[in-house]
This record gives structure tokens, sequence and C-alpha cells, in this order.
């Protein structure tokens, strides 16, 4: 069982560190704004996510619920620090892809809100400006209220 344990540890650590480089490498790729690179990139990124989760569900299911440090704790004291520097390094590195997602995640929603913001911008200088008070035949031009009127009338 501890070699199971100590094997899944070990691949969920390299699979953090091959995380935090493929979100490094979007953080990269929304700066020069290639949404193609972004797309392909976020692909991977979920699969990877999903192997870090099926391997996380096979220590668990191994230690029947039970913590990897209380686990290491029961072990002779070889095996039960190589199980505490996997576990340590996972620590590390899950704070590591934490903090670079969340980079990304920032730079993700700035470069939307600037997006919006240049559509607006577009949008409002495309549109024709408000017709005025005075219509072409030199009267009144009719609005139409949607709020209930009690009085109406003409002048």
């Amino acid at each position: 069982m501890y070699q199971i344990i100590h094997e899944s540890l070990s691949r969920q650590s390299k699979a953090l560190a091959l995380l935090h480089d493929l979100l490094e490498e979007e953080y990269t790729t929304l700066l020069a704004r290639n949404t193609d690179g972004v797309v392909a990139l976020e692909f991977s990124v979920q699969e990877l996510i999903r192997q870090l989760a099926v391997e996380k569900c096979l220590v668990i299911r191994q230690l029947n619920g039970s913590r990897v440090l209380e686990y290491a704790a029961l072990l002779p004291e070889e095996q039960a620090s190589a199980l505490r520097s996997c576990f340590a390094a996972i620590d590390e590195s899950e704070q590591r892809v934490s903090r670079q997602a969340s980079r990304n995640a920032q730079l993700s929603l700035a470069l939307l809100d600037q997006s919006s913001r240049n559509l607006q911008a577009l949008t409002s200088r495309a549109m024709p400006p408000k017709a005025e008070t005075y219509g072409r035949k030199g009267g009144m031009s009719y609005q139409v209220h949607p709020q209930a009127a009690l009085i109406s009338g003409r002048l």
C-alpha cells in the first residue's frame, strides 16, 4: 500500500509542476492575446486537472478516508519522511499553481473588461443620435411613455 500511495503522490507532484508551467504559458499567451493558443492550453489544463483528481481519489481510496500524514505516522521513519516530503512538495506546488491561476484569472477579466468597454464605445459612436424634440414638419415628435399618465393634453 505504501508503494501505491508514494507513487501516486509523486505523480501528483510532477503533474502540479507541469500544471504550473502550463499556467505560466497560458499567461504569456493571454498577454499576446492569442485566443487560439489560450483555448488549446485550457484544454490541456483541464485534462491535467482531471488526472490530478483521479490520483487524489486513488490515495483517498487506498487510505480509506484517512489523511496521508496520519498514515505516515504509522510507518517506519524512512518511509514516513518520504511521504511527508512528497506531501510538502505537493502543498507548495498547489499554492504556486493557485497563485498563477489567480494571476491568469485577473488578466483574463481585465482583458474582458477592456474589450467590453471598447465595444460599448464603438456601439455608442455607431448608433444614430437621439431624435430632436421637433420633427421634420416643425411639430412636436411623438414619444411613447411607458409609464402610466394621469393627465394628457395639448398646448
